[in-house]
């Protein structure tokens, strides 16, 4: 059996799904691993290293696609790649089939198993799996270097000679995984952080790493049985924005992070909120490909408005595609290792695996 990884579009995807850590792995079960030439040269990972632990170079994409049993992909496979795909191949990736209708049903004509990770269960025995957290957390990261990168000030206090610098005031909206390693990243630099979740359990989680809880008056827990957030009702919205008008105005950087399975992201940062912050201030909208936390937010813009910038990245894990590689792959090599049986020496479409169940889009017949 072949696990073969093409290129993803570097236009807008830096991501492998394969290092050479993980290809060894997954020859170390007893599978064949076949890849494109110049696979990860972008990311300074040369072909020899792949080599070096027995994996098989290709000349093209359509050669890999022509030769795999299984192919491994971060985004969902091009036009030309799903031409190229034979019957009954497995897929696995971030799919994002809300977004991809009509790329998924030209696959699923393909008579293909089509495994989409952002529909893993949580489950103790799926965390190894997470595709979810594990980019999640560099996106909370990253998007508070990013903030910092734009704001014109230090963010720890300072005692100097010619004065005190006081500590910038950052303020974190959602406090799942995202937000939560926001949180510890500006804690960590030295920032006076706050939060506010509409998770009741959240507030524990955020005062643990050493921000202040906002929470609404009255608030209700909105928190579904997965543990991600439901949406609000308008009174709780309102008092909501009553609180953070308050907050921002005394805010030097906002990290949003809020979002909603299988629904636009929230509009929390409303344009009066936007006005009632101080000139200078950063805005980093994580939310922003799902229609943005924050007003005035654009896909892979800094719009400045009353001199305050409001950041949106489509993928932030660009930013850092070699530590996001190398975590996606080590989620890829446990959930393949899920699907292999070692003893039939074949893979196992196990319905009776809440993994497997959930994450099937497609069986093919």
């Amino acid at each position: 059996m072949i696990v073969g990884s093409t290129k993803e579009d570097l236009t807008s995807e830096k991501r492998v799904s394969l290092t050479p850590e993980t290809s060894k792995n997954i020859i170390g079960l007893g599978l064949k691993v076949c890849i494109e030439k110049d696979y990860a040269k972008h990311l300074g990972i040369q072909d020899s290293e792949y080599k070096n632990v027995g994996v098989e170079i290709k000349d093209s994409p359509a050669e890999v696609l022509n030769t795999s049993n299984l192919l491994i992909k971060v985004n969902c496979p091009s036009e030309e790649e799903i031409n190229n795909l034979k019957e009954k191949t497995i897929l696995i990736g971030m799919l994002n089939p809300s977004k991809n209708k009509n790329q998924i049903n030209e696959i699923i004509k393909k008579r293909l198993n089509i495994f989409s990770l952002e529909l893993l269960p949580r489950i103790t025995r799926a965390q190894s799996m997470d595709v979810l957290s594990s980019q999640a957390n560099l996106a909370g990261y990253r998007a508070v270097i990013e903030s910092i990168y734009e704001f014109e000030k230090a963010v720890p206090m300072m005692m100097t000679a010619a004065g005190t610098v006081p500590a910038a005031k950052v303020l974190v909206i959602g406090a799942g995984v995202a937000g939560l390693q926001a949180i510890a990243t500006a804690k960590r630099l030295g920032a006076i952080v706050s939060a506010t979740d509409v998770r009741a359990a959240s507030k524990e989680q955020v005062e643990s790493l050493g921000g202040k809880f906002l929470s609404v008056e009255g608030s209700e827990n909105l928190e579904t049985k997965g543990g991600y957030a439901k949406e609000a009702s308008v009174e709780f919205k309102k008092k909501q924005a009553s609180m953070l008008e308050k907050a921002a105005s005394k805010s030097d950087i906002i990290i949003c992070t809020a979002l909603i399975p299988g629904k636009p992201a929230p509009r929390i940062i409303t344009e009066k909120i936007v006005e009632k912050m101080n000139e200078g201030s950063v805005i980093f909208d994580l939310a922003v490909t799902q229609g943005g936390n924050s007003a005035y937010s654009e896909v892979d813009k800094i719009i400045v408005k009353k001199g305050i910038k409001i950041i949106g990245i489509s993928n932030v894990m660009n930013k850092l595609p070699i530590t996001a590689s190398s975590l996606y792959a080590k989620n890829i090599f446990s959930f393949l290792r899920n699907l292999y049986s070692r003893e039939k020496k074949q893979f196992f479409v196990n319905m009776e695996d809440e993994i497997i169940k959930e994450t099937l889009l497609k069986i093919g017949n």
